[in-house]
């Protein structure tokens, strides 16, 4: 009894394509449903999903079965089948199945070829290997059947090839890379080939021949040869060393002398060789003798049309081609164009100003290979108009479109007019480091510029850039500080640079001392100017809340400097401004009354202008950054612990303030560095940036380690600011009104009067929303809303400058505690620094609770927390966050307002310097100019008429001061504001 159930008979046929088209049909001769049908024949099929990805075509009322081309081999070469129906295979069918595991073992044991033929019309297929033994069975049985099944057969076996070797990007790539000749789009270097010539020609098949066919071409030789000719040589494969020329004839026949093993090898290619030769070069180059159609000479322009094009067309088609020794490194090596300096220039030294526009004069020399020409012989050689010269034994090639960048090039830059100093210096940095020739850089037209220093230039830029070579000048007499290292390189460089007028920015960090190291750079000045320049002040232009600290630190470490305030109403304007300014070493004056009074300012030449908080002028378009720029100065300096915020144009910004046109304009270094950085990544510029700026900037970080060694442990440093207008209009009424009163009070009520205006004073000195009794503003929208920061700010100089310097010290990741003894000044702080910081910030107060305490100390502490999570700022009122607290994360302490207690305040200090810290301890201690606080913190430097004691151990001294010994301690100084 039969075990089948169904009898099915299979037909099938191929497409061009080599796709399978299938339909079956019964015993009964019914045509098979084609999902039936593929649901049963590929039942077994995972390729194809058992059948369900296979597609269904209606032709003529009969349902096809579609099976992709690459699939057809696979399936056929091993058909799994259900055995309850019995297959029966058609002619076609059958010869399919026949041929199918005879192809597909071509295919997996990689014995098949690209298709010539295919090739030559513009496509990549693939073809089993006619030539190996192994699948002579395949032809003999192929040479049987009929043209449209072999075709179909070509097309399936191509795409099983690509699906199964090439099917993924890797693999397709690696074969584009591996044989490049075969993806060639100029079909021409497969003239004169065959098949099997084809594929060791594209490097698919190995050459049996033991030589190899080589195009020489050999230069003139001025005794001997006077003209360059092309000659076809044999080249021995196992010693390339041995060449055989050959002259061929138009026939194509070969003449010379080779080893006799050769000859089979020659007489079957050398027609082959010259119908190739034919295909890849001009015809003009066949017009030799009969006996060898390459003998014909050639000028300097068919040379150098062989060199620059038809070289290159013969490796595309796979020739090997012999030129010149001194080709490859002459084709190798781009042109330069250099720019000798004179032997002069830049030897001025002493205080004599060199400065960027300074002239220089210099000599073209124009380097094309090994050759080295004047301007004269480079105009001589051009005048020529050949492309191949030969300049004392070197041969030069004088590419006219080289020619016409180096001409462009030399234009651009007007001999007669000499290079500026600014010139040299940018060709000198960006041209060394990783570029390929040390003092070069690539213009517009891509010629390598290249700057040829002398003595004199070479010292120069040498010290720019090597802090050991830094000229070293004494410490000035008049400086009442000892320098530590860094700060003494840091004088050392600016006083370096000025000596040659060159800008300098001193962007160390803060708590480092750019103050210090800008004070004996000052004092450098006066004991070192000569005619002039001794007549001339140096302008130190900051902002309003650190005037105070200024005129404190000039006082403290350069007594001997005359120092001019300009700031407030009463300030000098005129001819009394130049009078006493012109007497004075140093004005000091704020940003916004640098601005009021530019047109004074900019009749002014200044020995030396100084910004300190350079960011002020980042946004260039503002008419106070306009205005500092246009003021007349020997020497521009920015002090600076942020150069870049958030842009780029921010540190154009300064660089065009300390020297003005380096980096180009606004627009063009926007287009050159901005977008290519910032957007781009460019790796390439960022380091061109990189080298233009450095040489003029110095920065030093309190983390480096050279830097950490010099430190104390504890650094504690006084920040001096001013009062605002509102707020010395209020503290001179808080003082009139408790005048008026402490004269008719006695006992205890002058006690507590005295005390109550003494809270108002120092509420005054932070806020004067602390005793205007203002509610702090409401954040606009739903919680987490912003309100206008701004007007809070505006209102009080310590908030603003403690936020500038917590915001300086956010930008290095550190981390710092604030103390006040006002609870409502904790409250302003806390939502100022949230709002500006965009960052939570703490607060801890004597109403806090101690699982609230706890859980702020651990929130503080966190190294794990998330960024957004990660509180930086801790705001504590004296009392209850001064003592028991261990809060080692931040190396910052700021002191908002004193305690007057040294005791107490280095109490509040150790909550950070304390076991567990691992960085050196910044403390600020915040007071305003002019008023108690500054008499009350000379009285505790000077211990005048009070011992420490008395100071140290409550404010109640104060109570027990006479009317008129309250009245100098209390009433406001005139330098408070004017």
């Amino acid at each position: 009894m039969s075990k089948h159930i169904q009898t099915i008979t299979v037909e099938i046929s191929l497409s061009d394509y080599g796709d399978a088209l299938i339909y079956g049909s019964t015993n009964t001769h019914d045509d098979v449903p084609g999902l039936y049908l593929k649901q049963r024949l590929f039942a077994w099929h995972e390729a194809s999903f058992y059948g369900t990805d296979l597609t269904i075509r209606q032709v003529q009322n009969i349902e096809l079965v579609v099976l992709p081309a690459e699939l057809v081999i696979p399936f056929f070469a091993d058909p799994r089948l259900l055995g309850h129906i019995e297959w029966v295979w058609s002619d076609n069918a059958a010869q399919i199945v026949q041929l199918a595991p005879l192809l597909d073992a071509c295919i997996k044991e990689k014995k098949y070829v690209p298709s010539f033929s295919d090739f030559q019309d513009g496509k990549l297929k693939w073809i089993w290997d006619e030539h190996d033994a192994s699948n002579e069975i395949i032809q003999s049985t192929l040479d049987m059947k009929d043209a449209s099944l072999i075709d179909g057969l070509r097309s399936a076996f191509s795409a099983a090839v690509f699906h199964r070797w090439y099917g993924t990007e890797t693999a397709a790539a690696d074969l584009r890379s591996d044989y490049p000749l075969l993806f060639a789009r100029n079909k021409g270097p497969a003239a004169g080939l065959d098949a099997r010539a084809w594929l060791v020609a594209i490097g698919w098949k190995d050459d049996t021949a033991p030589f190899r066919p080589v195009l020489q071409l050999l230069e003139p030789e001025e005794d001997i040869e006077p003209a360059w000719r092309l000659q076809l040589v044999l080249q021995d494969k196992h010693d390339a060393a041995v060449l055989a020329p050959i002259q061929l004839a138009a026939d194509g026949t070969a003449a010379g002398s080779w080893p006799a093993a050769w000859s089979p090898h020659v007489r079957e290619r050398s027609t082959g060789w010259l119908e190739r030769l034919r295909a890849c070069l001009p015809a003009e180059q066949f017009t030799g003798g009969s006996e060898d159609v390459l003998n014909s000479p050639l000028n300097d322009e068919a040379a150098w049309q062989f060199l620059t094009a038809s070289s290159n067309r013969l490796l595309e088609a796979g020739w090997q081609v012999l030129l010149p020794a001194w080709w490859e490194a002459a084709r190798r090596k781009q042109p330069r164009l250099r720019a000798k300096v004179a032997s002069g220039a830049g030897s001025r030294s002493g205080s004599s100003l060199f400065g960027l526009d300074s002239i220089i004069d210099f000599d073209w020399r124009i380097a094309i290979g090994e050759a080295d020409l004047t301007e004269a012989e480079f105009a001589a050689l051009v005048a020529r108009n050949e492309r191949l010269v030969r300049f004392k034994g070197q041969w030069i090639q004088l590419d006219p479109e080289l020619l016409a960048q180096i001409r462009r090039a030399m234009a651009s830059m007007d001999k007669t007019q000499g290079l500026s100093f600014q010139d040299v210096l940018q060709l000198h940095l960006l041209g060394s480091g990783d570029t390929p020739e040390d003092g070069t850089a690539e213009n517009s037209g891509g010629i390598k510029l290249e700057v040829e220093l002398n003595e004199h230039m070479e010292k120069l830029i040498r010290q720019l850039g090597r802090q050991s070579e830094w000229p070293m000048p004494e410490v000035p007499a008049g400086l009442r500080a000892e320098l530590r290292p860094y700060q003494l390189e840091g004088y050392a460089w600016l006083a370096f640079l000025r000596r040659f007028g060159l800008g300098a920015c001193l962007a160390d960090d803060m708590g480092l001392g750019k103050t210090v190291q800008l004070i004996a750079y000052l004092l450098h000045l006066k004991e070192h100017m000569t005619g002039s320049d001794t007549k001339r002040p140096s302008l130190i232009i900051c902002p309003t809340s650190v005037l105070g600290n200024w005129q404190k630190e000039l006082s403290r470490f350069a007594p001997s400097l005359d120092v001019m305030l300009h700031y407030g109403s009463k300030r000098l304007s005129g001819e009394a401004f130049h009078t006493v300014a012109g007497q004075t070493d140093v004005v000091l004056t704020s940003f916004a009354t640098s601005t009021l009074d530019q047109e004074m300012f900019r009749d002014f030449t200044w020995a030396a202008i100084c910004l300190d908080e350079a960011q002020n002028i980042k946004n260039a378009q503002t008419k106070q950054s306009s205005a500092i720029r246009s003021f007349p100065s020997g020497h521009r300096i920015a002090l600076t612990g942020t150069p870049i915020e958030n842009r780029l144009s921010e540190l154009w910004s300064i660089y065009d303030f300390i020297i003005p046109g380096y980096l180009g304009s606004s627009q063009a270094f926007h287009n050159r560095f901005s977008n290519a950085i910032e957007k781009e990544r460019d790796e390439k510029r960022t380091a061109d940036l990189q080298k233009l700026v450095k040489p003029f900037m110095l920065r030093r970080k309190k983390k480096d380690p050279a830097i950490q060694l010099d430190l104390p442990d504890k650094n504690e440093m006084k920040t001096y600011v001013h009062l605002t207008a509102e707020q010395g209009a209020l503290y001179e009424q808080t003082v009139n009104q408790l005048m008026e009163r402490v004269q008719k009070l006695e006992g205890i009520e002058r006690k507590g009067a005295i005390l109550s205006a003494l809270t108002q004073l120092k509420q005054l000195c932070n806020h004067p929303m602390l005793i205007t009794k203002e509610a702090l503003p409401e954040p606009s929208g739903a919680a987490g809303g912003r309100f206008d920061s701004g007007m809070l700010i505006d209102r009080s100089s310590k908030l603003e400058r403690l936020l500038a310097m917590v915001k300086e010290l956010r930008e290095e990741g550190e981390r710092c505690l604030i103390f006040t003894q006002y609870i409502g000044m904790g409250q302003l702080l806390q939502q100022v620094l949230r709002q500006e910081l965009q960052e939570p910030v703490l607060y801890l107060n004597g109403s806090t609770s101690k699982s609230a305490r706890d859980r702020m100390i651990e929130q503080f502490q966190s190294t794990t927390l998330p960024e957004d999570e990660q509180p930086s700022v801790f705001i504590l009122s004296l009392k209850a966050g001064g003592v028991g607290l261990n809060l080692t994360a931040a190396n910052h302490v700021f002191h908002f307002d004193r305690w007057w207690n040294p005791a107490v305040e280095n109490q509040a200090t150790d909550r950070a310097y304390r076991m567990g810290q691992t960085r050196d301890v910044q403390v600020h201690k915040f007071i305003s100019l002019g008023t108690l606080e500054e008499r009350i913190d000379e009285m505790l430097e000077n211990k005048q008429q009070l011992s420490d004691n008395v100071i140290s151990s409550s404010e109640g001294w104060i109570t027990e001061l006479s009317t008129d010994a309250l009245r100098d301690l209390f009433t406001l100084r005139q330098d408070w504001m004017d």
